[in-house]
């Protein structure tokens, strides 16, 4: 393994690394409702761009958090889904609502 691909030695900042972007929380809290397309994607996490949605999840797929499915049809349909890794962060996700709202109450 060379040293670009090596992970920090700290889980929290592993953690960070796959997912520490709020963009990549949001693409993760949509596609645990299930299977979804890229516009869906678009339409579901508000003021992301197609450029930035589009790189998030590339590195998602590299990183073994999500699914890509290419169906052979014109025009192109993609699928994203999360992978049992990408689905192993629910009770993060989870631990965050709760938090969020528990903090919301005391303002």
């Amino acid at each position: 393994m060379d040293d670009e691909k090596k992970l920090p030695e700290c889980p929290v900042e592993i953690t960070l690394q796959l997912i520490g972007d709020k963009w990549k929380v949001l693409i993760i809290r949509d596609l645990l409702e299930g299977t979804k397309r890229f516009n869906e994607l678009m339409r579901s996490v508000e003021g992301i761009t197609q450029k930035v949605l589009t790189s998030h999840l590339r590195a998602m797929e590299a990183a073994g958090l999500v699914n890509r499915k290419v169906y052979p049809e014109v025009p192109p349909k993609v699928e994203y889904s999360l992978t049992e890794t990408g689905l192993s962060l629910k009770p993060v996700l989870d631990a965050m609502v709760a938090w969020g709202t528990d903090y919301k109450k005391t303002l």
